[in-house]
């Protein structure tokens, strides 16, 4: 492929190398830069079909990513991922499956693995499948190298899920469940849960599987949080409208806050409507979450139902069945909403591990695609930024009232004031 979007810097001549390393540098350039084209030539065919009402592509390039280097076994290679542009608004984007966002070096063994495992690559082929990037590193790596690695963390990972919660104390969950097909011919259902902590730090709290996405399985994900010492559950959760993880939570922590996603709500309601009345009605969702005031946002929600509510009914129906849970977020500090609107710090996390487990049957066993994924996550985790207005979690969990994003302040307060 000779017009390739992506491009490697040349890399700096400070002393002659050897003809061989160079040649094996660009080789291996050449290849990655015709396998990210060819990922993004299929994403545009896939939506050539999208169009804007006066004709033209609705997904187009848009240009490259920052730049940044890949550390390889022959050298550091500086690369720019291509980007599209969704002009309809639709949330479509480019992710490189083979070069994902987290993936910095390629002789990462601990990120690498997990990675090649859940895009399919068989136990016997690592080592010709990582021996051009990781060179003399990869003969190391038998069939029997891998199947051990693998054991260990399948063991790493039940150890982890038996940990001790009695000093742990989560403000906010976000749940979601993803599904993912196995070799073995059943659908497994990850189960995931991350935590904020009272000092802002976002935390894997629970990663397992589950037949599907029910009530008796998250009962079961959360009573064990319960049980290994998480009395206190969090103040608000965030998650879907998945009836499971919501009859669950009401059972184990009736205390907590449900917030329904604004992403997801937007999607099911979208998915109800005519294409052409998307961007109206994207607009005035967009008028509710954005109001500043509860008040504001209950209008802003009547002013839809009364515009829609006569064509599409369905639709609107969506949107009114979760109005309470879909502005609870009000009652929490303005600083946090950006983070408790949505399921994002989640969504964003899994959306590398969507990619892969999406594919009909590319992972094998449960066991092992669970022990992969939850290496995965805890790969993302060490990238979690700080929660935004973090000092204000600690008068969240001393249940201090906020209305509007703004803390209340009682007649004391305000005589003092």
């Amino acid at each position: 492929m000779n017009n390739s979007t992506l491009r490697a810097l040349p890399q700096p001549e400070n002393k002659p190398t050897d003809l061989l390393t160079d040649l094996l540098r660009v080789g291996a350039r050449d290849l990655i830069a015709q396998a990210v084209e060819a990922e993004l030539q299929a994403l545009l065919e896939h939506h050539r079909q999208r169009k804007l009402p006066d004709g033209r592509q609705a997904v187009v390039r848009n240009g490259y990513l920052p730049e940044r280097t890949i550390q390889t076994g022959i050298g550091d290679v500086e690369i720019k991922v291509p980007k599209v542009r969704d002009r309809s608004s639709s949330g479509i984007c480019f992710n490189s499956s083979l070069l994902p966002p987290y993936l910095k070096r390629s002789s990462s063994i601990e990120e690498l693995l997990p990675w090649l495992y859940l895009r399919g690559i068989s136990t016997g082929d690592y080592q010709e499948a990582l021996g051009a990037l990781l060179g003399e590193q990869a003969k190391g790596l038998s069939a029997n190298t891998i199947s051990r690695l693998k054991q260990h963390w399948g063991d790493e990972h039940r150890e982890w899920s038996l940990r001790d919660l009695s000093l742990k104390r989560y403000v906010y969950f976000w749940a979601d469940g993803i599904y993912s097909n196995v070799r073995m011919g059943d659908r497994l259902c990850l189960l995931v849960i991350i935590g904020v902590t009272e000092h802002g730090h976002k935390e894997l709290v629970a990663v397992e599987d589950g037949l599907r996405e029910s009530e008796s399985s998250w009962t079961e994900v959360l009573m064990g949080l319960r049980v290994r010492g998480l009395s206190d559950g969090p103040k608000l959760a965030v998650g879907d409208g998945a009836l499971g993880f919501w009859q669950a939570l009401g059972k184990c922590y009736p205390d907590t806050v449900h917030q329904r996603c604004w992403v997801h709500k937007t999607a099911n309601v979208l998915a109800a409507l005519p294409k052409s009345v998307h961007p109206k009605a994207k607009d005035a969702l967009h008028e509710i979450w954005m109001a500043e005031t509860r008040g504001e946002a209950h209008t802003a929600f009547d002013r839809i139902l009364v515009r829609f509510e006569a064509k599409y009914p369905k639709a609107m129906e969506k949107l009114k069945k979760d109005r309470e849970e879909l502005l609870a977020f009000y009652d929490f500090p303005a600083e946090h909403w950006v983070h408790i609107r949505t399921t994002n710090p989640i969504e964003s996390t899994f959306s590398t591990v969507r990619l892969r487990t999406k594919r009909a049957r590319n992972c094998g066993s449960r066991e092992t695609t669970l022990a992969m994924v939850y290496k995965l996550l805890g790969t993302a985790q060490k990238k979690w930024k700080r929660l935004k207005g973090f000092a204000l979690l600690t008068l969240v969990v001393n249940n201090v009232k906020f209305k509007d994003g703004a803390q209340v302040l009682d007649e004391s307060d305000r005589n003092a004031a």
